[in-house]
């Protein structure tokens, strides 16, 4: 997990090509230009998915995890609480493609908005659209990012 502002992602490249490609992207393309919905950067390697999203409270809600994808996410108006887990759950549900759900506490608590970002490896335990005051709905950016697939077994 990387939680940083959007003046210094220019910093990560370099870690994985199709990081690369979604830095390389979202520097030449205003994220507030971009229709609502999938935004194709490099096919299944690299897209991004933008949406107006209701925000729900941190209590009652389920981490979520990924094995193929890091998701890098931007919040474009508004600004959402998001939750990072270390221990590592139990599953709530079936395993649907490319998303988990699992029953577990955030280790750590951040908040995105004002230039913000954060990015969750695949694997990586998180809870993404946690309400904070003032605020139940925002419109994201979360870039797809597919990483090797060490997760999947």
């Amino acid at each position: 997990m990387i939680c940083d502002t959007l003046d210094q992602l220019h910093l990560y490249k370099g870690f994985h090509k199709n990081l690369d490609t979604a830095i390389e992207f979202l520097a030449a393309h205003p994220l507030d230009t971009l229709p609502l919905g999938r935004t194709e950067v490099d096919g299944d390697e690299v897209f991004i998915n933008v949406m107006d999203a209701d925000l729900k409270p941190h209590t009652g809600s389920h981490a979520e995890y990924h094995r193929l994808y890091a998701d890098l996410q931007i919040d474009l108006t508004g600004g959402e609480g998001w939750g990072y887990e270390t221990a590592p759950g139990t599953e709530v549900e079936p395993y649907q493609p490319d998303i988990g759900k699992k029953d577990s506490e955030d280790a750590v608590f951040g908040a995105l908005g004002e230039g913000r970002f954060v990015l969750f490896f695949p694997g990586e335990l998180h809870r993404p659209g946690v309400e904070m005051p003032g605020c139940d709905r925002v419109r994201k950016a979360v870039v797809k990012i597919k990483m090797e697939d060490k997760y999947h077994g």
